[in-house]
């Protein structure tokens, strides 16, 4: 199964917005912290509480500011994210910043890295990056489609003065993406929704069919006079069995095992259902590789393009294949009081490599006793 987050933005969207919504569906609070925490930032409590608004019960995300550092250059933002221990993470937060930082790059006629975020340069763009980029991987989502934005009429006061929505930032950064128009005034996506939008590769077709299992309502600032001001987000599982999915490949003979590997992890943490690499005699007896991909249709373009950057192949062939798929469950058992998850099929089940080696990390026990303990258990 592949776990889909599906953003519905009723009414817009926003980094806080998006954050609360994905806490409300069940991201762990902590775990965002932890993560904003590894960017070295100070001075801050991020908060999410309850809060109704026109009979909706939602969550709304607050940062609490203690320092007079209002505005960064972007360079100092990316740099912090990148300190963030999960790469994954990281990986996410980085790209949405270096967005941001090469549209007001081009903007005002500056250097990426030496562009000077007014608003965009607190705490609130750095906690909303990091914290969604957190809770998207906690949850295990692989793909992200979003319905389309809503966008505002009117003009936004900046630090440059009054613009008209959306603003010039905003509008680069959601090229490519569905929008709509809305009766509502003013600024309705910001800059770093739309930049988050972008890292998280979301996908603005019809989300795939799949089984609800937790539905978040995230609040943002804004009061508005006859509707809740809200982003809602859906998380689901979508089961293969029977689905036509893509296969991609590519011959390699001048990349090194140590690439190889790091493009494996990374296609599967863009959402690949497996990544692999065969050996291959190419012509002339060189000795090669085959990188292959399984994919998703509706990822299948944005992985085929991380196979060309981080190779430098020519080319990549595409293929569709049907696969037949057992449906599984997922329980959770304890070892020396961590949590390891396992994977159960009709024929088969087995504990969670990741869970299990990080309990093998935190209790030094050999990850052969972590698993053999985890698969025994009842």
């Amino acid at each position: 199964m592949s776990r889909v987050l599906v953003i519905s933005p009723f009414t817009g969207l926003a980094g806080d917005m998006l954050l609360a919504a994905l806490v409300d569906a069940g991201a762990p609070l902590d775990v965002v912290r932890a993560a904003v925490a590894d960017t070295g930032l100070t001075g801050w409590e991020l908060t999410v509480t309850r809060h109704l608004t026109h009979g909706l019960n939602s969550s709304k995300a607050e940062v609490e500011v203690s320092d007079d550092a209002t505005s960064r250059k972007a360079g100092e933002l990316i740099a912090m994210a990148s300190r963030v221990h999960d790469r994954a993470v990281a990986d996410v937060a980085v790209r949405a910043l270096k967005a941001i930082a090469e549209v007001e790059g081009r903007l005002h006629g500056e250097e990426p890295a030496e562009v000077h975020l007014h608003e965009l340069g607190g705490h609130d763009t750095l906690v909303d990056v990091v914290g969604v980029a957190a809770a998207v991987h906690a949850l295990g989502v692989r793909t992200v489609h979003c319905e389309p934005l809503p966008l505002g009429t009117g003009t936004v006061d900046t630090a440059h003065g009054v613009l008209p929505c959306p603003a010039p930032a905003t509008a680069r950064l959601l090229a490519g993406a569905r929008v709509t128009g809305t009766t509502l005034k003013g600024e309705t996506v910001t800059p770093t929704a739309a930049a988050l939008l972008r890292a998280l590769d979301a996908n603005f077709d019809p989300p795939p069919t799949m089984r609800l299992e937790a539905t978040g309502y995230g609040a943002g600032t804004r009061v508005l006079r006859d509707r809740p001001n809200v982003a809602v987000v859906r998380l689901g599982e979508v089961t293969e069995e029977g689905r036509d999915l893509v296969v991609l490949e590519t011959n390699l003979d001048d990349v090194t095992g140590e690439v190889l590997g790091y493009v494996v992890s990374l296609l599967l943490d863009r959402g690949a259902l497996d990544s692999w690499v065969t050996s291959a005699v190419m012509k002339k007896g060189r000795p090669a590789h085959v990188l292959h991909t399984l994919a998703t249709p509706e990822t299948a373009d944005a992985l085929e393009k991380i196979m060309f950057a981080e190779t430098g192949t020519l080319g990549v062939r595409r293929s569709t294949v049907r696969r037949s798929a057992i449906t599984r469950v997922t329980d959770t058992v304890h070892v020396h009081g961590m949590e390891v998850r396992r994977k159960h099929g009709p024929h088969h089940g087995k504990p969670e490599f990741d869970d299990a080696a990080e309990v093998a990390r935190q209790t030094g026990l050999p990850l052969r006793t972590v698993l053999k303990m985890a698969g025994e258990q009842p």
